[in-house]
């Protein structure tokens, strides 16, 4: 191992390491195709590294430059425009903000750019359920396929809409969440109607109603947030924007994974195999790989960019602190019982832990016949690279945790 490669030797090793790896996977789960595959291989196979990095770089660029579409949904009147608005940080009066009023003023799916997330587009679609847009021709109307991510809008009570659209969604194996808008005017009108009012046993009963409706339908709970429109530092709204901001701004590379939940074990490995080979690319892009044992030093910007990373990944699995929370508020524990049972969120937190040296050295040791067999052929990843596979596995293995503990309480 270690040993210096001719031009020639080495081409042969990457390209046995880059087909061996790659063969894991179906067709359907490569996050490129296979034609793209075949040319990288090809490219291996005469000895031409350049070609071969920069159709990979090609690659990944298509990936992350691939626009994240977000549809809001749901009965007209529920506060869908005034939502948009508000998280975009634009004023109703304002040109570009999305039309509200007491009547129905959404006729058309209208996409609107965040100012401070590249690559999300957020559409406004008129609401469900009017004479315009009946529950039979929605979906097809809306093109309810080419959205990747869906916030279902609601007010004032659950509604059948609401489960149509969230099993719609679930059919297309795709997640969203769901707001419960205007609990406000559901507060003032609890506390005339009632002698002894309690807010936080209001709510409470609000989001219990929520979680049991979904339940009933045999659907799987999403994210629930409890907002005003009216009232943004009040109510759920300020961990909403915490959580969607961090959900959208993730690398949009990643974009595939807003279709997968976290519903099954299953599901959550074929998230983790989809960025594992987004690692691996980016691993061999840089540089094509090093024929010298892993001696580069961390230097502070790395630890940055791992950090970066480790909380991207936190979110894609939902066992980021935002997510975390409203497993305990479901699940009805604390978050600290929560954050007791996983382990990615000590991964940096290294004073009374192995530091990042041990546990990269632990981690390669133990996935020595992994990745493509690289290690066998005398090839490896910066130290980097190496940890953010380290994280990856933590934080899948984290997600299943999760998913365990949550079903064993239901």
């Amino acid at each position: 191992m270690g040993q210096l490669f001719s031009g020639t030797s080495q081409s042969e090793a990457l390209y046995s390491s880059f087909t061996s790896y790659f063969q894991k996977f179906k067709a359907e789960n490569k996050i490129i195709s296979q034609g793209i595959i075949t040319l990288i291989e090809l490219y291996l196979t005469l000895g031409d590294l350049q070609q071969a990095k920069d159709e990979i770089a090609s690659a990944l660029r298509e990936l992350t430059s691939t626009p994240l579409n977000v549809a809001v949904i749901g009965e007209s009147g529920t506060g869908k425009s005034s939502f948009i608005n508000v998280f975009r940080g634009v004023g109703h009066e304002e040109k570009t903000s999305a039309p509200i009023g007491v009547v129905e003023t959404t006729m058309s799916r209208t996409p609107y750019r965040h100012p401070n997330i590249p690559n999300v587009v957020i559409w406004d679609l008129p609401g469900i359920g009017t004479t315009n847009f009946p529950p039979k021709d929605y979906l097809e109307k809306m093109k309810f396929y080419e959205y990747d991510f869906f916030i279902i809008v609601s007010a004032t009570r659950f509604r059948k809409n609401d489960i149509d659209l969230a099993k719609a969604i679930s059919i297309m194996k795709k997640d969203f969440y769901f707001l419960r808008t205007k609990v406000d005017i559901d507060l003032e009108n609890e506390k005339q109607c009632k002698d002894t009012f309690s807010r936080e046993t209001f709510l409470q009963h609000i989001r219990s109603h929520c979680v049991n409706m979904f339940k009933k339908n045999n659907l799987d709970v999403p994210p629930i947030f409890l907002i005003s429109n009216r009232n943004v530092s009040d109510y759920d709204f300020p961990i909403l924007k915490v959580t969607l901001k961090n959900k959208l701004s993730t690398n949009t590379h990643q974009n595939i994974m807003f279709s997968l939940s976290n519903t099954t074990e299953a599901t959550i490995e074929r998230k983790h195999n989809s960025i594992q080979q987004f690692i691996w690319l980016e691993a061999f892009k840089d540089g094509v790989l090093m024929t010298n044992p892993v001696v580069d030093i961390l230097k502070d910007s790395d630890v940055e960019k791992l950090k970066m990373s480790l909380n991207n990944y936190r979110v894609l699995f939902g066992v980021d602190d935002a997510t975390l929370e409203f497993m305990a508020k479901d699940s009805q524990v604390s978050v600290e019982q929560l954050r007791k049972i996983i382990k990615s969120p000590y991964l940096l937190e290294t004073k009374k832990r192995k530091t990042l040296e041990g546990m990269l050295l632990k981690y390669m040791e133990r996935s020595a016949s992994a990745n493509g067999g690289l290690l066998k052929s005398g090839l490896y990843f910066r130290k980097t690279y190496y940890l953010e596979l380290l994280f990856l596995d933590t934080v899948a293995e984290d997600a299943k945790v999760l998913l365990r503990e949550t079903h064993s309480r239901n």
